[in-house]
């Protein structure tokens, strides 16, 4: 009974994350400021825009968490392909999008964490620490990992390249959720686009999230 009662749990938890990792990002990207105003940002942009903005620090802080639910659906992916046409495609998409999420809360820990403890500043005091942190978002030193952020995408889409070819998710929400992670890595300042790339998402996954759950039931 025990192992029953884990395994619903289990697939009850997953169809969960699957429910809210993409809201997530629904949220995340909506709370950006200029919104309709899309255009690229400097390094030192990105994080003038960042100063005072409590909504875009709570967001922020929900992707690093969220990044825990991208790690439980890589391999969710990869379970459900094994064996399949789309093996080595779920094998593959899943180490590169671990990586790739690791990778996003490190990201959202060094960058968007520390703003938030800056904005506790006053004026004065944060601007002397500018130097410094246009140095931590140009990237420099070992924050140059962070480059590696487009992994995240790049393992979902060949994951749900394999979804497709094996037929394992139903055909909308699998091309949904491939355009989806394709254009949500866009840079910043162009978050119109990452919201509408994780608006797609949702409209693949969340049912998918439900068909698990209700399946556990």
């Amino acid at each position: 009974m025990l192992p029953n009662v884990l395994s619903q749990l289990q697939q009850i938890g997953t169809g969960a994350a699957f429910i809210v990792f993409p809201l997530v990002f629904v949220f995340a990207f909506s709370v950006h400021p200029r919104l309709l105003r899309p255009r690229l940002l400097q390094p030192e942009a990105i994080m003038l825009r960042a100063r005072g903005r409590k909504r875009l620090q709570m967001g922020h802080g929900l992707v690093l968490l969220n990044t825990a639910l991208l790690v439980v659906a890589a391999f969710h992916f990869m379970k459900i392909l094994s064996g399949s046409r789309g093996e080595w495609a779920g094998f593959i998409g899943a180490i590169l999008a671990v990586l790739g999420a690791i990778l996003l809360a490190a990201d959202k820990g060094a960058l968007c964490l520390t703003m938030s403890a800056l904005d506790t500043l006053p004026d004065a005091e944060f601007s002397a620490m500018v130097p410094g942190l246009k140095a931590m978002f140009s990237k420099k030193g070992w924050m140059k990992l962070l480059w590696g952020i487009p992994l995240l995408p790049a393992g979902f889409a060949i994951q749900a390249v394999g979804l497709l070819q094996a037929h394992a998710l139903p055909r909308g929400e699998a091309v949904l959720f491939l355009i989806g992670v394709l254009f949500v890595g866009t840079p910043d300042g162009l978050e119109i686009v990452n919201l509408g790339a994780s608006l797609l998402m949702a409209f693949g996954m969340v049912p998918y999230g439900i068909w698990l759950i209700a399946a556990a039931l």
